[in-house]
């Protein structure tokens, strides 16, 4: 397993502000992330398999 990515690290790799992934926490979407202590930890395939299970063409 690869090391486990923070808020910002999925943030940056989704091109978004750390302050979307907390409201979309709130909101039960985006990629599932776990807490560890205080902290939430993503697994960088979970991540990448929800970003690829989006649907493609906005625009």
């Amino acid at each position: 397993m690869s090391k486990l990515w923070s808020i910002a690290d999925v943030a940056d790799f989704l091109g978004i502000p750390v302050q979307t992934l907390y409201q979309w926490r709130t909101k039960k979407y985006g990629p599932p992330g776990r807490r560890v202590g205080k902290y939430v930890r993503y697994v960088p395939e979970d991540v990448q398999a929800w970003f690829e299970a989006q649907p493609a063409g906005v625009g």
